[in-house]
């Protein structure tokens, strides 16, 4: 995985703020492969409760992680249990990294 301790806390630090501490976020895509370069950051946050407008929560966290990374290129999915789960969702949830 090919993301630093503290790029791990400020991720864990912003979905706290800004989904609630009760949500998940998993790590997903090319950042899992060690002998990558580069690549955006793909994030899969799964939240317990309904989401109203999910392509706000995902904007929010985006905007706020992209700042607090330095301006690096940040992907968040966000799966709720009012929302459709699609293939992207269950490769995510499937493949990717608890942090």
């Amino acid at each position: 995985m090919r993301l630093t301790a503290e790029q791990i806390r400020l991720i864990r630090k912003v979905i706290d703020e800004t989904a609630g501490t009760d949500a998940q976020v998993k790590l997903f895509g090319s950042r899992l492969l060690d002998q990558r370069k580069g690549g955006d950051i793909d994030l899969l946050v799964s939240v317990p409760q309904a989401v109203e407008n999910a392509a706000l929560l995902a904007s929010r966290i985006e905007a706020r992680l992209q700042r607090a990374l330095g301006e690096r290129k940040v992907d968040v999915l966000v799966a709720a249990p009012n929302l459709e789960s699609k293939p992207i969702h269950r490769i995510a949830e499937k493949e990717g990294h608890l942090l």
